[in-house]
């Protein structure tokens, strides 16, 4: 029998309840996770910025359309004899962008964050668990978890999703063990993943990414963000959440649902992880600030991590 066998379809519906946060911030709560960042834990991660070197973790905004990038941005330029100006659109959820997910973002059976009904996500705006809830931005302690490196391996495969006592062996060998407040930032080889599968297309199945069990350990680390480079591992292997037209698998549904965590989609993190082998560490202050969009259901970004 495997070390670390997985858990059964009836152990993964049993986090529902199990590592639910619903009503711990209070049953108008609409930051999720993002209470646990205190001003204390702002300060200290403030102090990991050492040697002044800046990396973005955001991919560039895509304006061509291409397999993976179903919703290419719009950027128009209008040019006149004294200035020039833009005009940005863009839908950001999807494999493309670089995002952070609202807690109105994802339902389940109806719910979302805290309980609220889906029903009050309408055109018109969320009327609770929207992004401008973190309005003043997240600044945190960013911990990169680097499973090519922690495998030795390039990058994650099919077979072998990224499971969630790998998460705490990772930050264990690293010598940055996971604390209340943190942005656990798991890398996957994205970019390696799909050169080596030229015919892998970001967003359809089969995808490699993270396995359901990783939610235990970003509950008992009390994680305030999750950042990734692939996301769930699809087809997740657990009937309730391989169901048609659901976005995102487990991982999305119970971080987001019932963890109040949110997800920053779409990181580019092989800079990040150059950066941490460059400075011989692999703890970091990381800063993001969405739009403050009332209601809105998340934001594009551009996530700065500082050493």
């Amino acid at each position: 029998m495997s070390e670390h066998p997985l858990p059964s379809e009836e152990d993964v519906l049993a986090y529902f309840e199990r590592y639910s946060n619903w009503g711990r911030w209070g049953p108008d709560d609409n930051a999720g996770t993002i209470n646990l960042i205190t001003p204390e834990k702002r300060r200290k991660a403030a102090e990991l910025v050492r040697s002044g070197r800046a990396v973005s973790l955001a991919h560039p905004l895509n304006t061509v359309g291409a397999p993976g990038n179903w919703n290419p941005a719009q950027h128009y330029m209008r040019v006149g004899p004294e200035a020039s100006a833009d005009y940005i659109g863009l839908l950001f959820h999807g494999y493309a962008t670089t995002h952070i997910d609202a807690l109105c973002h994802i339902f389940y059976n109806g719910k979302m964050w805290n309980g609220r009904p889906a029903t009050e996500v309408t055109s018109a705006g969320a009327k609770a668990g929207a992004v401008d809830a973190w309005a003043n931005g997240i600044a945190t302690r960013g911990v990169l978890i680097d499973i090519p490196r922690f495998r030795g391996e390039p990058h994650v495969t099919l077979d072998r999703p990224v499971r969630g006592w790998e998460l705490e062996a990772a930050a264990e060998q690293q010598g940055t063990p996971l604390e209340s407040g943190d942005a656990i930032v798991v890398y996957s080889g994205r970019t390696s993943y799909y050169a080596a599968n030229p015919d892998a297309i970001p967003g359809v199945e089969p995808q490699p990414g993270l396995h359901a069990d990783v939610i235990p350990v970003l509950r008992e680390r009390d994680a305030a963000l999750l950042v990734w480079d692939q996301m769930d591992a699809r087809p997740s292997g657990y009937q309730s959440f391989d169901v048609p037209r659901r976005p995102g698998g487990p991982v999305h549904v119970l971080a987001i649902v019932m963890l109040g965590l949110p997800l920053l989609d779409n990181a580019r993190l092989d800079p990040l992880a150059e950066a941490c082998a460059a400075e011989n560490r692999w703890e970091f202050m990381l800063t993001v600030n969405p739009l403050n969009v009332r209601g809105g259901t998340g934001s594009p970004v551009n996530p700065i991590a500082l050493f």
